[in-house]
């Protein structure tokens, strides 16, 4: 069975709106930072990033990443596409956020049946999703996207578990996640 990691990201200097709220921050080196992080820790699994943006593109050939380039306006549609696009490759999708503060283990990790949610600290996110490719599953990421990622297995009829406990529930998206690291 053949999976890769795939990390959407977006231009560092427009990533992470919220972060931005605090004026002290350099929000671009941390979404780079972070990304870097991501990118590193899932090898030795092939990695695919998804962006519209030449500069991260670059950023991530230069850490080993092959590149799905999309002109998606949100995320949705850049996971959909590319979820799409890659099930002729991959048996296996990983799809993971790039601002985790712990992204240890994700290129190494077994993989269980069915459908992995790897929700994030509040429970509400789902900030690594393991799914097999070809089903008819839409992504839901925003607010509670745990659940309606849920919800969407249920609907397909397929064998899910959610995992709550992982390294991978800690983001980044508020200033106070970067105090409590």
């Amino acid at each position: 069975m053949t999976e890769a990691i795939v990390v959407p990201l977006k231009r560092f200097d427009r990533a992470k709106k919220r972060l931005r709220r605090d004026a002290g921050l350099d929000v671009a080196t941390i979404a780079e930072d972070l990304a870097r992080g991501v990118l590193l820790c899932s090898q030795p699994r092939p990695v695919i990033v998804v962006s519209e943006d030449p500069d991260v593109s670059r950023f991530a050939v230069s850490h080993g990443a092959e590149v799905w380039s999309s002109s998606a306006s949100n995320l949705n549609d850049a996971v959909q596409g590319a979820y799409e696009g890659l099930r002729e490759r991959f048996d296996r999708l990983i799809i993971v956020h790039g601002d985790l503060r712990y992204p240890e283990g994700l290129g190494r990790f077994t993989l269980a049946p069915g459908i992995t949610f790897f929700a994030d600290h509040h429970g509400m996110g789902t900030n690594v999703l393991v799914i097999p490719t070809g089903l008819d599953f839409h992504f839901a990421y925003g607010t509670h996207s745990l659940r309606h990622h849920v919800d969407e297995a249920q609907r397909l009829n397929t064998i899910y578990r959610v995992v709550t406990t992982s390294p991978w529930r800690f983001d980044v998206d508020e200033p106070s996640d970067l105090r409590d690291a």
